[in-house]
């Protein structure tokens, strides 16, 4: 405290202090070079600066770690070296291994390093850790590039042969210059790949799996090895996934790798835009296994694989949709046909096509399916029929309890399906709820780095800000968020559609419509035509409304309720009431609105329900009818 006093001219907090002793040891030169650091790098002599000083580099700090580790004899050098190498709490005996000092010279230096205040005991574990992250680094770095790999190297065969988890020992292969062709460095790698890949780490899986096969050498004595790395690749380097998948899939040896090879080439080609070489593969795979209930099942599967992929890429979308067939005729007996009676059905509610039959298809796989026996997509598609048929209270039920009951968080589409979970809630008028779970699925992102997958999350949080009335922070979550201009992919339109709603809240309504119309065109190109996909025609015709084109806002008006009527969407009937509602003569407002509160009354669409109350009360208090005005009113109060 003396030393952070007379170096900064101020009392540090008691937590920094504490925290400083410990990550030097109390020793006087370490400290000061500490201070020294953070100042010069800005950070503040606090607790919180102290915990981020690791993951910088501290050029004052670690030259007085250096100086006083190169005074030091080669086994406390070592010692240091083995330390930093194999991490926090690191095994004693490991560490004296990769050190090469028997066990009475590591003890002497690990007791010189502990004086020095370089490292310390585990008070849980026989193992030792450095100080300070900082210190590690320092030691590292002053470990030259090729010592460094070579102990990596050993570390990775001492953890090997001590049983260590495959996923630890990996992180030194790959910082080491061991070659993969060892059978057990190999086994190693591919033992943590495959735990990322049920981690949902594809990329990680895939810098694992590339050590095993180098570039331009697709592996030809293990097949199995290269389909492993083109699944993972499919997830993050598409190109480079049917590259490797079309060299081995005839090769592969395994029946469940095989299909998983296949699977993973087909939504490739898919998402690619190759729809005609994905579509002669599964009519190849069908072929192959004509007359056998599992290849009828596993042919379902495939044709629901290629759909889902297929809404990455919207050449191949409108492609798929002009040759394949839409019948929602299956049983729903088994995982696959739910599978795709699920997309099916997604697809053809979006598009306005078949709308009953897609509910019914969406109803039966969310009464046969389950968490155990269906997989995260299938049972989130099949709620998202129900949220896009006009059914948000179904949805909602159904969205929870496949948050509740699946490990979904591993997904790379989980901020998505929380995004839609959240869409579902906020037409509830459960806004708070909405916040809570976009705010979940947001929790890792940088707002302005956000890819398709935070896109939608985005959007229903910043229609929820509106919701609530709170431009403040709507108005601070879209100065954050890139331009959904720039991406083409389905979920951008929804947040064209936000900031569109936005700017007209703002009382910018020409630059409102920009953003609104490019959404409805967008909207149109992927075939969502359904107006309870998204609102953006409403918001719209409030945007013509307000620069004075009452004919664009009928039109869009009557276009919702043309298609809503028939199909039963409520919702979207009610909301397109409203809007023509708002374009009409007094005379004929009041009549609109009667019918969309009628329609929206045995909805639990509380928000909407509430709004349309509004405007009729309103309209009944102009034409006189007071009473009957507070009675509306008392209903949309409530």
């Amino acid at each position: 405290g003396r030393v952070a006093r007379r170096l900064t001219g101020a009392d540090p907090e008691t937590r920094f202090q504490a925290d400083c002793l410990a990550a030097t040891g109390g020793n006087p030169l370490l400290v000061t070079g500490l201070v020294t650091a953070l100042r010069e790098r800005g950070l503040p002599l606090t607790g919180a600066g102290l915990d981020a000083a690791g993951d910088h580099d501290l050029p004052a700090f670690r030259e007085c770690v250096i100086r006083l580790l190169r005074r030091q004899p080669p086994p406390t050098v070592r010692a240091a070296q083995a330390v930093a190498v194999l991490g926090d709490a690191a095994d004693r005996e490991t560490c004296a291994q990769l050190a090469r000092a028997d066990a009475t010279t590591f003890a002497r230096a690990l007791s010189a390093l502990d004086s020095l205040g370089l490292a310390h005991a585990s008070s849980r574990t026989d193992g030792w850790s450095l100080t300070h992250p900082a210190v590690r680094n320092a030691v590292l770095a002053d470990t030259p590039a090729g010592q460094r790999a070579a102990l990596h190297g050993r570390a990775a065969r001492l953890l090997h042969d001590g049983g260590a988890p495959a996923s630890d020992i990996a992180e030194h292969l790959l910082r080491s210059r061991v070659t993969a062709d060892q059978p057990w460095a190999r086994a190693v790698l591919r033992e943590a790949a495959r735990k990322a890949m049920l981690d949902g780490a594809a990329a990680r899986a895939v810098e694992l799996l590339r050590r095993c096969v180098p570039d331009g050498a697709a592996d030809a004595r293990d097949p199995d090895l290269v389909a492993e790395l083109g699944i993972a690749e499919s997830r993050v380097d598409t190109a480079a996934g049917i590259r490797h998948l079309t060299a081995v899939l005839d090769h592969v040896s395994r029946p469940g790798l095989r299909f998983a090879s296949l699977s993973a080439l087909v939504g490739g080609l898919a998402r690619t835009g190759q729809v005609d070489r994905a579509v002669m593969l599964l009519a190849r795979h069908r072929s192959a296994m004509a007359g056998t209930a599992a290849g009828a099942a596993s042919a379902r599967l495939l044709e629901a694989d290629m759909l889902m992929a297929a809404t990455d890429n919207l050449d191949a979308y409108t492609e798929l949709l002009n040759t394949e067939s839409f019948h929602m005729d299956l049983p729903g007996d088994t995982p696959e046909a739910r599978a795709l009676l699920a997309w099916r059905a997604v697809i053809s509610v979006c598009r306005m096509d078949h709308v009953p039959q897609a509910l019914t298809a969406a109803d039966t796989v969310i009464r046969m399916g389950g968490p155990t026996t269906d997989s995260t997509v299938t049972l989130a598609a099949a709620a998202s029929v129900l949220l896009y048929g006009d059914r948000p209270h179904e949805a909602d039920r159904a969205y929870r309890q496949l948050m509740d009951g699946t490990d979904a968080v591993r997904s790379q589409a989980y901020p998505t399906l929380l995004a839609l979970g959240a869409a579902a809630g906020e037409r509830l008028g459960a806004l708070d709820e909405a916040l809570r779970t976009t705010a979940k699925a947001l929790r890792k992102t940088r707002i302005a780095r956000a890819t398709r997958y935070e896109a939608l999350p985005l959007a229903v949080r910043l229609h929820t800000f509106l919701d609530q009335g709170d431009l403040t922070a709507a108005t601070g979550l879209a100065a954050e968020m890139p331009d959904p201009r720039a991406d083409d992919d389905w979920q951008w339109n929804e947040l064209l559609c936000a900031r569109g709603r936005l700017r007209l809240a703002q009382g910018e309504p020409r630059a409102a419509l920009r953003d609104l119309t490019e959404c409805g065109h967008r909207q149109r190109a992927w075939h969502r035509t359904n107006p309870a996909v998204s609102f953006w025609w409403y918001w719209a015709g409030r945007a013509h409304l307000a620069v004075g084109d009452r004919t664009a806002a009928v039109e869009l008006g009557e276009w919702a309720v043309g298609l809503a009527r028939p199909a039963g969407l409520p919702c979207a009937l009610g909301t397109g009431l409203e809007l023509l509602a708002e374009a009409a003569d007094e005379r004929d407002r009041l009549a609109l609105l009667d019918e969309a509160e009628s329609v929206l009354a045995p909805t639990r669409a509380a928000l909407l329900l509430a709004g349309v109350r509004v405007l009729r009360g309103r309209a009944l208090q102009r034409a006189g009818h007071i009473q009957a005005a507070r009675t509306v009113l008392r209903k949309s109060w409530r």
